[in-house]
């Protein structure tokens, strides 16, 4: 399941995963938020956090992937917090693929993930 997080700065948009994703969560949350920031002309800065996580359904899979390259040069930044192992290894293997800036934080610096996502650059 996937829940928008509140409060967040405006420009930045957030998601929480609990339990296993599938491929409505991607057509019915994710992807109404991210469109509406595509429509409006802005980049993407999103917050994504994994506490729990028990994987995602091959087609939740396949609409990520989608979704990763659609507009490609229109994401900014991609902060991700977790402490799942799996996830960090993955992460630190294939992260450079990911569009846009991305960066790991642990769920204790929550707070952290959201204001980098928020900067502006220098």
């Amino acid at each position: 399941m996937l829940e928008p997080i509140g409060g967040l700065p405006d420009g930045v948009i957030g998601f929480e995963a609990t339990g296993r994703l599938e491929a409505s969560d991607y057509e019915r949350v994710l992807m109404p938020a991210v469109r509406e920031v595509w429509g409006r002309g802005d980049e993407i800065r999103i917050v994504l956090v994994f506490e729990r996580f028990e994987g995602m359904s091959p087609e939740a899979a396949w609409e990520d992937l989608k979704l990763g390259i659609e507009h490609l040069t229109r994401w900014k930044r991609i902060a991700l917090v977790t402490d799942l192992d799996w996830m960090i290894t993955v992460t630190s293997l294939f992260g450079w693929m990911t569009p846009g800036e991305f960066k790991r934080f642990p769920v204790a610096n929550r707070h952290e993930a959201i204001a980098w996502a928020a900067a502006s650059d220098h």
